[in-house]
């Protein structure tokens, strides 16, 4: 049976203008794919990585891989260019950055519609401005689309005047912020990149920080990165296994007219089994995911 659940494990950046590595990411073990037409992209390239980035989006050729188009904001000269066109390319979201207000969210939304953007296409925000951090749970809110939010955390350390530091404290407010409105209101919550590509030993202690912290996933800045992040954001095979035995217990207890159970020493109550059958449901649309 197909799973509802979809995994976000790792969603690796992609920059709008590069064709080349867009075709590359088609065989690449990312869970998502970020094209962006923002950041990586020069403003004399804008139009042309629109179209590239555009026609992928449209290809059906990036098998069960997220697709995920990275637009200009508004107060910029290709914002709405940018939505129209991927609205109509009909990508599963549309990720706008700097999102600070419901009334941002209305905004893209109002455009999407009249766009002809599929109702299956999300909203996710970049969640990466003081501002935005402290309306967290508005932007959660605002519309049915949205289902992301996505941490910005370079741009986020620049804006509180911060470092990078190794546990990430100074920023440790922001990221818990946006966990709690994400949980408030059912969305997925993406730990941001990681800047120092030679640092491996940094980075995956950095994708473990962000599972305990809470995370579904990390977002990527390179291909090197994927295995790590995969690894940790997946329940490893004695989770599952020890799992599906708490739902089995469980579910023979009930049977019996018990509340509780025990497995392996530890107490199981009803919570446990929830997050039981959550470790079980996203190993399953793991496993789908590279049939």
């Amino acid at each position: 049976m197909a799973s509802s659940i979809r995994p976000r494990r790792s969603v690796l950046y992609m920059p709008g203008s590069n064709a080349r590595a867009q075709e590359k990411a088609k065989s690449l073990a990312a869970d998502g794919l970020i094209l962006d037409l923002e950041d990586a992209v020069a403003p004399d390239a804008k139009a042309e990585a629109r179209k590239i980035v555009c026609g992928n989006a449209a290809s059906g050729e990036y098998g069960k891989r997220e697709i995920i188009i990275r637009v200009n904001g508004f107060d910029t000269p290709w914002g709405r260019d940018d939505v129209i066109a991927a609205s109509k390319a009909g990508p599963d979201a549309i990720l706008l950055p700097k999102v600070e207000s419901a009334a941002q969210v209305h905004e893209l939304e109002e455009l999407m519609n009249s766009s002809g953007a599929p109702e299956a296409t999300k909203i996710w925000c970049m969640m990466e401005t003081p501002l935005g951090i402290l309306k967290a749970e508005e932007i959660a809110s605002s519309s049915p689309r949205v289902e992301c939010f996505v941490m910005g955390t370079s741009d986020l350390v620049k804006e509180l005047q911060a470092q990078h530091t190794p546990m990430r404290l100074p920023v440790i407010t922001s990221l818990g912020l946006c966990l709690l409105a994400g949980r408030a209101y059912g969305l997925t919550v993406l730990d941001g990149v990681y800047l120092h590509l030679a640092d491996e030993e940094g980075f995956r202690g950095s994708c473990i920080q962000g599972l305990e912290l809470g995370f579904d996933g990390k977002t990527l800045i390179h291909p090197k990165q994927l295995a790590d992040t995969n690894e940790v954001f997946a329940p490893s095979d004695d989770e599952v296994e020890f799992s599906r035995r708490v739902i089995e217990a469980f579910e023979a207890a009930e049977k019996e007219g018990k509340g509780v159970v025990v497995v392996d020493g530890k107490l199981i109550e009803n919570l446990h089994v929830e997050i039981a059958k959550a470790k079980v449901a996203l190993a399953d649309a793991i496993a789908e995911m590279v049939e």
